[in-house]
C-alpha cells in the first residue's frame, strides 16, 4: 500500500508539473496514467481525476486574476453552457452500463478525446504563430453562439471523460479567437474550468465514482508540482513543451484505442520529429533575419 501511495504521489507531481509548465495536462495526462499504468477502473479514474483537477485549478486562476489576464466577456457566454453540460455528463456516463463493457467503451471515449485534443493543440500551434494580437485597449468581438457551443461540447466531454477542461476547450477558443494573447486564453480557460470541473466532480460524487484516498495521494504530489512547474515555466521554450505534451497525448490516445505498441511508438516518434523540425526552423528564423539586416546595412555603407 505504501509503495502504491508513493507512486500516486509521484504521478501527481509529474502531472502537476506539466500543468504548471504549459497550462495543460490535467485530465489528458492523469486519467491515462491511472488507467494504463495503475490499472484503475476507468470510472474511478475519471471521477478521482476530476476531484484532483478541481483542487488544482484555483491556484492558476488566482495568479491570472491578479495579473488581469481574464476575458470575462467570453466567460459570460461559456460558463452558463459548460457547467450544466459537465454535470449532465457524469449521469450520462452512469447510464452507459457497467462492468468490462463500460470500461472498454470509456477507454475508447477517453482515447478519442485525447486524439481530438492533439489535433486541436497542433492546429493551435500553427494558428497562433505569427498572429497579430489584440491591443490592451482593443475591444474583443465576442462570437456568442460559437462560444456557447464550445461550452456545451467541452463541458459534455469533461463530464464523461475528465478530459478537455484545460486542453480541448483552450484550443477551441484559440481557433475561435486567434488574436487573443496566450496568457489571456490560459487565464480565461482556468477560470471557466473551476465551475466546469466542479460541476463534473459533483456529478461523479453523486454517482459514487470518486476514490478519496486515491485523489488525496495524487494531490499530495500535484500541488507542489504545480508550484514547481509555474516557477520554472519561463526557463524552457513554450513551443517545445507544447510539442512534448502533444506527443504524450498522442501515445496515450492511441494506446487507449488498443493499437499495437509498434504503431503507437512510430506515430509518437513521427510527431516528435515533426515538432523538433518546426521548432528548429522557427528558432533559426530570427537569427537569419538579423543576419540579413546586418549584411544589408554593410552593403549600404
Amino acid at each position: 500500500m505504501a509503495m502504491h501511495s508513493l507512486q500516486y504521489v509521484l504521478a501527481g507531481s509529474v502531472v502537476g508539473f506539466a500543468v504548471g509548465l504549459t497550462g495543460m495536462g490535467g485530465g489528458v495526462l492523469m486519467t491515462p496514467i491511472l488507467v494504463l499504468l495503475f490499472k484503475i477502473n476507468p470510472l474511478a479514474a475519471v471521477g478521482s481525476d476530476l476531484l484532483v483537477s478541481f483542487c488544482m485549478k484555483p491556484l492558476g486562476a488566482f495568479v491570472h486574476h491578479r495579473a488581469g489576464t481574464i476575458r470575462w466577456e467570453i466567460m459570460r457566454w461559456l460558463i452558463p453552457f459548460s457547467v450544466p453540460a459537465a454535470f449532465s455528463g457524469a449521469f450520462i456516463l452512469d447510464r452507459l452500463g457497467s462492468g468490462p463493457q463500460l470500461a472498454d467503451r470509456l477507454k475508447l471515449m477517453i482515447g478519442g478525446a485525447l486524439l481530438l485534443a492533439v489535433v486541436g493543440m497542433v492546429a493551435g500551434i500553427f494558428i497562433g504563430h505569427g498572429r497579430t494580437h489584440l491591443a490592451d485597449d482593443e475591444q474583443l468581438q465576442v462570437r456568442r453562439l460559437p462560444t456557447a457551443l464550445i461550452g456545451l461540447f467541452g463541458g459534455l466531454v469533461v463530464g464523461i471523460t475528465s478530459v478537455g477542461s484545460g486542453s480541448l476547450i483552450i484550443v477551441l477558443l484559440m481557433l475561435l479567437y486567434p488574436r487573443l494573447r496566450a496568457r489571456d486564453l490560459v487565464g480565461s480557460d482556468l477560470v471557466q474550468a473551476i465551475p466546469l470541473v466542479g460541476a463534473a466532480t459533483l456529478g461523479h460524487l453523486m454517482t459514487g465514482n470518486v476514490q478519496f484516498g486515491l485523489a488525496g495521494w495524487l494531490l499530495v504530489g500535484a500541488l507542489p508540482g504545480i508550484y514547481g512547474g509555474a516557477k520554472y515555466s519561463t526557463e524552457l521554450p513554450n513551443a517545445v513543451l507544447r510539442w512534448l505534451l502533444a506527443v504524450l497525448l498522442l501515445a496515450s490516445g492511441l494506446k487507449l484505442w488498443y493499437l499495437p505498441t509498434p504503431i503507437v511508438v512510430t506515430a509518437s516518434v513521427m510527431l516528435a520529429l515533426a515538432g523538433m523540425e518546426v521548432t528548429a526552423r522557427r528558432s533559426r528564423r530570427p537569427a537569419a533575419l538579423r543576419y540579413l539586416a546586418l549584411t544589408s546595412a554593410i552593403r549600404t555603407r
